[in-house]
């Protein structure tokens, strides 16, 4: 692989992108910007959930709730487009303190004209709990999630004196049409990346269902690289190593974690 240098740190590295095909875009481009060959083969799949039943009595009901808490951008998009089929405009929701789990999130929830009043120090469950639990004592909270998700939030709050409802906005799946390409690649020798990014917890497991019974043979050399504790902690649990985590869990942290580990190791085969 060539030196890196300064104006194109990843020249020469090859960074596989696992995000869903509607979101791997920007981090892609920045990593493109930064010398990179990206490959994008996703990890997960964005999927309405079965019934909007329990969403829809929700937001009918907005007056009811003090606080609403988004956890991702994806369910921003899903609970605005619930709103608009249900001829629910903004005003319903500005008595709403609104608590966004990172910088994404609450850019996506401003995007639609909403203020937000809280995102944690850190861009994880526990953090929005730390920042909450003084707050919501004897409150009603919506949490808007995906369908499976850690019920840190939810539980820790209901110990604090809430009472939180939680609502499914969407589903992550498995892509099944990743299969063959994913293994294809991290078995070719000359072609497979030097980096595998991992943006959630979500898309640690799905890679490992992905993969295999392949996986092991072909991961030699491959530094996979985490956004963050909740992420490397799944990728631990299912054996596989954590090369690089974000000090920041966002995707410019992740970006930034890659250069430094790729910089410091000029010497890297290509």
């Amino acid at each position: 692989m060539p030196k890196p240098n300064e104006t194109y740190p990843l020249r020469g590295t090859r960074i596989l992108v696992g995000r869903a095909h509607h979101q791997a875009g920007s981090l892609s481009s920045s990593l493109r910007g930064l010398g990179a060959r990206v490959i994008e083969i996703p990890f997960i799949e964005i999927r309405k959930p079965r019934s909007f039943a329990a969403m829809d009595a929700a937001l009918k009901s907005l007056k009811s709730y003090d606080w609403l808490i988004l956890t991702s951008a994806n369910g921003v998009e899903a609970m605005w487009e619930r709103l608009r089929k249900l001829r629910i405009t903004r005003r319903h929701l500005t008595h709403l303190q609104i608590a966004a789990i990172g910088p994404a999130t609450k850019r996506a929830i401003m995007k639609h004209g909403l203020k937000v009043k809280m995102v944690p120090e850190e861009y994880v469950a526990e953090s929005v709990v730390k920042g909450l639990k003084d707050k919501v004592k004897g409150k009603r909270v919506l949490l808007v999630r995906a369908k499976v998700a850690r019920d840190v939030i939810p539980d820790s709050l209901r110990q604090a004196g809430a009472q939180v409802d939680v609502v499914e906005a969407y589903e992550t799946v498995v892509p099944e049409k990743s299969k063959p390409r994913l293994r294809a690649l991290m078995n070719d020798k000359t072609q497979r990346p030097h980096v595998v990014t991992f943006t959630s917890s979500s898309t640690v497991k799905n890679f490992a269902e992905l993969l295999g019974s392949s996986g092991p043979a072909a991961l030699n050399d491959i530094q996979f690289a985490s956004i963050g504790p909740v992420t490397s902690a799944t990728l631990r649990e299912l054996g596989l190593p954590v090369s690089i985590e974000a000090r920041e869990f966002t995707m410019g942290g992740l970006i930034r974690a890659i250069v430094l580990a790729r910089y410091a190791e000029p010497e890297a085969k290509g």
